[in-house]
């Protein structure tokens, strides 16, 4: 089995670094495989992205020693089984609201005696090991997003959970029902209330044996997180990190030579996002 870098970090207490893949081209993923993050998410809820443009991407990180993860579009066997089978070590699955929700991922994404999942590791049987059926259990993991009040009023349900690996708190969709609607989605939030929030979905994971994952902004932002005790971090994604860079230039340039800032310019400070 290849390594799982960030089940290998989790084991020795240290803090994994992910980013999410949104843009559908093997090249950006290529490029993000070198620069040193522990995992990288490919975004198959929000991303641009179909299933060829995943499978292509899962081979172009496949020799970096970076752990391809891989956001499902939502708690669906077919979907979780064939990203598996491509090669994805991990799952995110986006609004589990229920420990039965949260049992139900356990089952789409563990073989039997655990599981449910059918057998056909197409890809991963090549790709992840030749004893893939075996290993896959324990090799493998899930991570459910805690992003609605539902979640959160049943958080000790969800995390307690056998099975599952951590909880991943969707800050965005948190910002939204937690407050219903009064802030607007955001991943950096530094209110009291979402600091309280993320801390104490950050207890309970911790509280039955879990992992604890948070979706940044910032680099500053991560390291915070870190220091609160969170054992995964992901900081923004390829798309915010290409129009924060271009933004920043086009910006720098007009200042250097007198230009008028433009009204039409856009606000690329991956935090608002």
């Amino acid at each position: 089995m290849i390594e799982n870098k960030v089940k290998e970090k989790w084991k020795s207490k240290k803090v994994v670094l992910n980013s999410f893949l949104s843009i559908p081209n093997t090249f950006t993923a290529e490029i993000m495989s070198e620069q040193g993050y522990d995992a990288l998410t490919i975004d198959y809820q929000h991303g641009m992205i179909g299933f060829n443009d995943l499978f292509t991407m899962l081979q172009s990180i496949r020799h970096s020693g970076v752990t391809p993860i891989c956001r499902v579009s939502g708690l669906d066997h077919a979907v979780i089984s064939k990203v598996m089978d491509a090669g994805a070590l991990g799952v995110i699955c986006p609004m589990i609201n229920t420990r039965q929700q949260a049992e139900q991922l356990v089952q789409d994404c563990k073989y039997p005696p655990v599981g449910i999942r059918s057998f056909g590791p197409t890809r991963a049987n090549f790709s992840v090991s030749s004893n893939y059926f075996y290993e896959a259990n324990e090799s493998t993991f899930c991570l459910a997003m805690i992003e609605t009040q539902q979640a959160f009023d049943n958080l000790d349900e969800i995390a307690s959970t056998p099975g599952l690996d951590g909880l991943y708190i969707g800050t965005a969709d948190l910002t939204i029902g937690l407050n219903q609607g009064k802030l607007v989605p955001g991943f950096d939030r530094k209110e009291p209330e979402m600091i309280d929030a993320k801390k104490k979905i950050l207890a309970a994971a911790h509280k039955y044996g879990k992992v604890a994952c948070l979706h940044c902004g910032t680099p500053e932002y991560a390291a915070q997180a870190s220091e609160w005790g969170f054992d995964f971090v992901t900081i923004t994604n390829d798309v915010r990190l290409l129009a924060g860079a271009a933004g920043a230039h086009v910006k720098k340039f007009k200042e250097l030579t007198n230009q008028e800032h433009d009204e039409t310019d856009k606000d690329t400070n991956p935090s608002s996002y």
